[in-house]
């Protein structure tokens, strides 16, 4: 089962992209679950939201303290929460930011699998607002293809209408420049 937890800020769409990754599981017949987890947050406050993709069904309903996959949407975070707190071994760590793959890596301690895009530059080139959601699944998918690019793309493409053209180029790109490594 892949658990995977989104850190956002409200507004960046971390909500919305566990709801998209938990769609194109399900048209890819699997099992899938999508949640939030937040209060009384405004726009721009940290939220967190949650998806679960199985090949059987998921019982589990429960917030995930140990996700495989953590995707961080917002780059100021990283200075705030502790993303990679009960990160399983051999998981992964996605994060928007216009620094080198190295550089996060030196500076948050990540020892975990790394993909790095500059999200917000993508964002703000293919959607012309800097809002990171289909970007950051773009770059999930290039090092971790739990769904099928096509059914994730279709999702896009419901929820979007007239703008899913350029959220599906946003997460195109950022599955091409997404810079991935392994473990250290």
């Amino acid at each position: 089962m892949h658990e995977v937890r989104f850190h956002g800020r409200g507004g960046q769409g971390a909500v919305t992209s566990a709801e998209l990754l938990a769609q194109a599981a399900i048209a890819d017949g699997k099992s899938a679950q999508a949640f939030p987890s937040f209060g009384p947050e405004r726009r721009g406050a940290p939220v967190i939201a949650f998806a679960r993709v199985a090949d059987a069904i998921i019982r589990n309903r429960t917030a995930i303290s140990e996700p495989n996959i953590v995707i961080v949407l917002d780059p100021s975070l990283l200075r705030l929460v502790k993303v990679n707190q009960g990160l399983k071994e051999g998981g992964l760590i996605v994060v928007n930011s216009s620094k080198s793959l190295e550089k996060v890596r030196e500076e948050f301690g990540f020892k975990a699998r790394l993909v790095v895009v500059d999200a917000n530059h993508i964002a703000r080139e293919e959607i012309g607002r800097v809002i990171t959601n289909t970007t950051m699944l773009g770059a999930m998918l290039a090092a971790e293809p739990m769904v099928e690019q096509k059914t994730l793309e279709a999702a896009l493409e419901k929820r979007f209408g007239r703008l899913a053209p350029k959220n599906i180029s946003a997460f195109r790109r950022a599955q091409r420049e997404a810079v991935i490594s392994d473990a250290v």
